[in-house]
């Protein structure tokens, strides 16, 4: 049984881990908003150019002579999973989730004899991946020395994929990130950016009657990377948001659970110290009677 100093010691720890805990959260709360707002600007602006894209891309026959980030490589075989992580903990199964998303999609692509490799954004999560696909791992962008990742971040990561694709690395790029529902829901994303995936039925009649200046594939052209660019920036904000909420979740737990721990040690350490108390009453009176 623990002595009354050591149960003193264990809650006077577990009150300082508390203030840490709930200083984590306030300051989640804070940075969520900001970046809440940010994660919800750029929504609008990442659909409507996905609609321009699909408008342009139902005008033109894609073939061998189209945007090699629209028509492809003509095979599927090597496929590159980029994973968007952050590069702080604290924040619950944030990191967790993202990967083991990424993981399943791994393992159902090698399941179809495809060969899968990583390109790996952000610090956590790397040693998951490494441990299982040690000799997988194409490239990982570091982020360490950034306070917010922004448009900057996502051009590299963009111009460095591009790279890539051209060198024939890969044939199709897979990106794994956290889609900001709210504080509470967090909801692992995948979607497929390498080569840009053909439009859906909503998004080719939109604007049939659009004449575009000059050709709808010389636009394209310019505009792919653009829209490969804002696809990352929008991941990135939204994992952004989908950090601080799930950090601001995980702290307001282990701040509840530190308060139930304090409540227990509290009660334990006063019935120890009524038994001590106790104990040293009848030994004061067995003495007094034995005189």
């Amino acid at each position: 049984m623990a002595s009354l100093k050591e149960l003193k010691g264990r809650i006077n720890s577990v009150k300082s881990t508390q203030k840490i805990t709930k200083a984590k959260q306030m300051v989640a709360a804070a940075k969520l908003r900001k970046a809440q707002a940010a994660a919800e600007s750029a929504r609008p602006y990442a659909a409507r150019l996905a609609e321009v894209m699909g408008s342009l891309a139902s005008k033109i026959t894609v073939s061998a002579n189209s945007p090699k980030l629209l028509a492809g490589t003509g095979s599927d075989q090597v496929h590159l999973l980029v994973v968007a992580n952050s590069d702080k903990g604290l924040c619950g199964a944030f990191n967790s989730n993202i990967v083991r998303a990424a993981r399943a999609k791994a393992k159902e692509l090698e399941g179809q004899g495809k060969t899968v490799l990583f390109y790996l954004i952000g610090r956590k999560g790397r040693a998951v991946i490494k441990r299982e696909f040690p000799t997988q791992i194409a490239h990982m962008f570091d982020t360490t020395g950034v306070r917010e990742a922004g448009f900057n971040e996502a051009e590299q990561v963009a111009d460095e994929l591009v790279a890539m694709y051209e060198q024939g690395k890969f044939d199709i790029a897979h990106l794994f990130y956290a889609k900001f529902r709210s504080a509470l829901v967090q909801e692992p994303t995948s979607q497929q950016i390498i080569p840009v995936p053909a439009p859906t039925g909503a998004a080719k009649g939109g604007d049939a009657v659009t004449e575009y200046e000059p050709e709808e594939e010389e636009i394209l052209a310019a505009l792919l990377p653009r829209y490969l660019k804002t696809q990352l920036f929008g991941a990135l904000l939204e994992n952004a948001a989908s950090e601080q909420g799930a950090s601001m979740t995980a702290m307001d737990n282990a701040t509840r659970n530190a308060g139930d721990l304090i409540n227990k040690l509290t009660i334990q350490y006063n019935r120890s110290r009524q038994a001590a108390i106790t104990t040293e009453l009848v030994e004061i009176i067995a003495g007094a009677e034995a005189l």
